[in-house]
């Protein structure tokens, strides 16, 4: 009987679902809301007494402090998952309720700046560091129990992060309208400890595989440069760079999507493509991820990501799609398809990052280097967002159209406009992925191996 026992309680120990997929979608899952933002910033703004401007700041500093905690804290994920998952889980949980807290002082002191900066500290610095630890916590994990699928276990957390918008979003907007006076700071504070437990039994799950040993290395200070430094320094300038310009332009066009969908007519339809763009966001993290584990070289599918970018927005950008879109069937699917498509692609480069760095530079110190590489997730939340609204404030000129009995303000030409910088960052990071991004060993050796096959046939 106890045999019984100690062997079922081994195999729920080393079940790679139970100890690396579930508690990577608990981690993912509850830090991905932080895209929840656009949701609730208005209320917070309006609570406290200042600008949706500047709460605004509070998202773009947590996108920043992700990357960032990611990139130099690499190094304990590596040694340690659990001590990092649980400083993810803590700082998250933490930050929540700190918002919370600052938000219901605001409440208390209209227009304070002491509230205004205990929210960028919050959300911005603590939430951050639990984003950036908890995002890479259970990645190298997943890669080690599914070493023959690593792309569908990476994308399987990763589309957690993406899918938690979509999950949280209608949740919230309740919760906003049905706890009354006070609900914004209501919600942070009962989220915080949701979240906590979700992440907590994360943490507690989370374990990597018992024949898994870490490799050693004398000189721990200069592993992860000398890992780099393996191959051409180019090729990692490369993958950073692609990672970095698909983030940027994703950010760009997903921070305009919902005027976008209001400039071509389908103002009461913006929630339902929202959430359907989310599923998209999410699909492409996890079917992008998959895919590739079919192919030789991972880096043929941001090629791919590129080059259905460029073609859809080429094709937006020639028909006016924006600017001529309302009442036109055929431009509003286009620009539809060219938003679904870029939140796939946008969520297909996050998946594919870790997977395609392991086939580089082996799992040895993938934690590390994939941190490292995240702090263009941090540069790019500085731009993305700002690039964009630098040019719809600059180019164009804002015009009021009806929609469902009200007037809505819209820049047409300067949503138009933000397509022209997307394009041109598009066709750099194409050529980036095909100079500078050379095949792995693995994809060199499969293509020696046809052509030999070639030559005897």
């Amino acid at each position: 009987m106890g045999e019984v026992k100690e062997k079922k309680a081994s195999g729920w120990r080393s079940n790679k679902w139970i100890r690396a997929a579930i508690p990577a979608l608990l981690l993912h899952c509850s830090i991905g809301t932080v895209y929840c933002w656009s949701i609730f910033s208005q209320e917070i703004a309006d609570y406290i007494g200042h600008t949706k401007g500047a709460t605004e700041w509070a998202f773009s500093f947590a996108i920043f402090f992700l990357g960032m905690s990611a990139a130099f804290l690499g190094n304990i994920v590596e040694k340690d998952i659990h001590k990092s998952s649980l400083i993810a889980t803590i700082c998250f949980a933490g930050g929540m309720a700190g918002t919370g807290f600052f938000i219901w002082y605001g409440g208390q002191n209209p227009g304070s700046t002491l509230a205004l900066i205990g929210i960028y500290v919050c959300y911005g610095l603590f939430m951050g560091i639990g984003l950036g630890t908890g995002y890479l916590s259970p990645v190298k994990t997943l890669m080690l129990w599914f070493s023959d699928r690593k792309g569908l276990a990476t994308g399987l957390a990763v589309a957690g992060f993406g899918a938690a918008k979509a999950i949280a979003s209608p949740i919230m907007q309740g919760m906003l309208s049905g706890l009354g006076d006070g609900g914004i700071y209501k919600m942070f504070l009962i989220l915080a400890v949701v979240y906590f437990v979700m992440m907590f039994a994360g943490h507690l799950l989370l374990k990597k595989p018992d024949d898994w040993h870490e490799p050693q290395t004398k000189d721990k200070s200069q592993s992860i440069m000398s890992v780099i430094k393996s191959k051409p320094i180019a090729n990692y300038i490369g993958i950073w760079l692609m990672f970095y310009i698909n983030i940027t332009c994703g950010l760009a066009l997903i921070s305009q999507e919902k005027m976008i969908i209001k400039c071509i007519g389908l103002a009461g339809a913006v929630g339902i493509i929202s959430t359907v763009s989310a599923i998209f966001n999410a699909g492409g993290r996890l079917g992008f991820s998959a895919w590739a584990d079919t192919m030789k070289d991972r880096n043929t599918i941001y090629k791919m990501i590129f080059v259905i970018s460029i073609i859809l927005t080429g094709v937006v950008v020639l028909t006016g799609g924006i600017q001529n879109g309302e009442g036109n069937v055929l431009l509003i699917a286009l620009v539809l398809a060219l938003i679904f498509m870029v939140n796939a692609g946008y969520g297909g480069g996050f998946s594919n990052v870790p997977t395609l760095l392991s086939d580089h530079y082996g799992m040895g110190s993938i934690s590390a280097i994939h941190g490292i590489t995240l702090s263009a997730w941090a540069f790019a939340g500085l731009t993305g967002n700002q690039m964009a609204a630098w040019i719809v404030k600059t180019f164009g000129e804002e015009i009021q159209i009806e929609s469902h009995g009200e007037m809505i303000t819209v820049n047409p030409t300067g949503y138009q406009y933000v397509l022209y910088a997307t394009i041109a960052l598009y066709i750099v990071a194409l050529i980036v992925s095909l100079v500078l991004v050379k095949p792995t060993e693995k994809a060199l050796a499969a293509k020696q191996a046809k052509k030999q096959a070639k030559e005897q046939a």
